[in-house]
């Protein structure tokens, strides 16, 4: 076994935990040396809290001690999106609206993780209310991609795959409203997942768009997010949107990772012009492993997928003006007083307020979809969109009719430049193209790794998307595939990354 903890996955963790070879205390002390010689490079914790992680895993330990039958990932850590609620913990979503702001209740996903006995580390960083493609638009400065410092690690959840490709965490919770856990996994070399709207509970989430918004697993292999997953799905009443349904068969289907006799479709629309040779290369190569083990791969057309970043970018500034029109200095969260004004009306205090609190891309998104929602505009922009959703889900329906998974790149290129799309929003949101229409129709969604590019040796990834609540279809075929490459590469992708150490790269 591997001495050095921070390089074994979450499984092997856990197994070394339960049989005692490791404790949790020293697993976790090793994660929070690992934080302390790199993070201050890579950037992807807003707060880390070593103390309350270190409390959770002296439990652990005296209860495995005193022979308490545990949950499976008991002692294992994990870092959470800084998106949702925690107990005595800052709940930022990369806002300076929400600096200092503790909340008084754990989100559901977090009294899950913690019900288990997993450490939980601190919050990583993201894109301001998760509005972006790289970290870049957090109040609190970007995450570096751990390949390339220079390099974006991905958005807006680019703090949770940052920590697990830098070996600061075996485990991370994402969100994912238009690709914010996949994207950022394809870039960073990590597995991200998706699951299928609805299945994982969305309380104490703090949302952008609530009808496109998931949490799910970041992890460093498909096993490692069917163990997570199995953590944090299921029921939860404090969710209107809850799946009442049993968590899928999902770590069942990592076990078995077998695709023979299973039909796969090629997105037809997703991976021509704009794709990177290189990322659809180390595609194409995928899929012939896939075919090589017995899969029969046809080609899918999906036409209405052509209007899916249109449609998207109506439907989430939409609801994004909404959800966030109650940060309003009145609450909580900042207060701003505006100049020049002796005794100004809670109008005047709102706005000073909402200026100084929200970063440009979220004053960008607000604007676009408080016009769309607008009187002589919701039916020409906001309901017009909706009927392209629909049209999007109709074309998942029809091609799941023909095969079980789809495929495609799951991002047009590969980690660009901190800074390169910072003033240019479009070319930024093209970033999500291949990711958007899983979001829109509510299906389950992975991406894993599928090599490295030639042109800049930098990762690649390749996307699974399954009908609605059969999740356990993407661990299945995630499975196989990882343990394809992995035997052509000689080792996990992540083995070939650049070594971090105390001074960067």
């Amino acid at each position: 076994m591997n001495t050095d903890p921070t390089r074994l996955s979450a499984a092997e963790l856990a197994h070394a935990i339960a049989s005692k070879e490791l404790s949790s205390v020293e697993v976790v002390q090793a994660h929070l040396d690992r934080i302390a010689a790199v993070d201050a490079d890579v950037h992807a914790f807003l707060h880390v809290d070593g103390a309350g992680a270190l409390d959770a895993a002296r439990a652990v330990d005296e209860r495995r001690a005193s022979g308490e039958d545990l949950h499976v990932l008991a002692g294992v850590p994990i870092a959470v999106k800084d998106v949702m609620a925690t107990k005595g913990l800052p709940t930022t979503c990369g806002s300076k609206i929400l600096e200092g702001w503790i909340p008084p209740y754990d989100a559901t996903l977090v009294s899950r993780l913690k019900a288990a006995g997993m450490p939980i580390l601190g919050k990583t960083n993201m894109d301001e209310f998760a509005m972006g493609s790289s970290t870049e638009h957090s109040a609190y400065g970007p995450t570096h991609n751990p390949w390339d410092l220079t390099r974006i690690p991905g958005g807006s959840g680019g703090g949770s795959s940052a920590v697990v490709a830098a070996y600061e965490a075996p485990l991370a919770i994402g969100t994912d409203t238009g690709g914010s856990i996949r994207q950022p996994a394809s870039v960073t070399g990590t597995v991200g997942v998706k699951p299928t709207y609805g299945g994982v509970s969305r309380y104490g989430l703090v949302a952008l768009a609530s009808s496109l918004d998931q949490a799910g697993p970041c992890t460093r292999t498909v096993l490692d997010a069917a163990l997570l997953h199995s953590v944090i799905g299921g029921h939860d009443p404090m969710d209107s949107t809850s799946i009442n349904a049993p968590v899928p068969s999902v770590v069942e289907a990592a076990r078995r990772a077998d695709v023979k006799g299973l039909k796969v479709g090629v997105i037809k629309e997703l991976g021509g012009e704009g794709y990177q040779a290189g990322v659809r290369a180390r595609f194409d190569e995928s899929v012939t492993l896939l075919q090589e083990a017995g899969a029969e791969v046809v080609e899918v057309s999906c036409p209405s997928f052509d209007y899916a970043l249109a449609a998207y970018y109506l439907i989430l500034p939409s609801e994004a003006s909404s959800n966030l029109a109650k940060f309003d200095a009145m609450r909580y969260g900042l207060r701003v007083l505006p100049e020049g004004i002796e005794d100004p009306s809670a109008e005047q205090v709102m706005a000073a307020t909402r200026d100084a609190g929200f970063g440009d891309e979220v004053k960008r998104r607000i604007i676009l979809g408080t016009y769309a929602l607008s009187s002589g505009y919701y039916d020409a922009y906001y309901g017009q969109a909706q009927k392209v959703r629909r049209l999007i889900a109709n074309d998942f329906s029809t091609a799941f009719e023909q095969v079980d998974v789809l495929v495609s790149p799951t991002a047009p290129t590969t980690a660009f430049k901190l800074g390169d799309k910072l003033d240019d929003p479009m070319s930024m949101y093209l970033q999500d193209v291949a990711t958007i229409p899983a979001n829109l129709a509510g299906v389950p969604g992975m991406s894993l790794p599928s090599g490295l590019a030639d042109e800049d040796g930098l990762p690649t990834g390749i996307q699974i998307l399954a009908p609605a609540t059969q999740d356990e279809r993407l661990y299945n075929v995630g499975a196989a595939l990882e343990k394809m490459l992995v035997d052509r590469w000689g080792g996990p992708l992540l083995a070939k990354a650049p070594q971090l150490t105390a001074k960067g790269a």
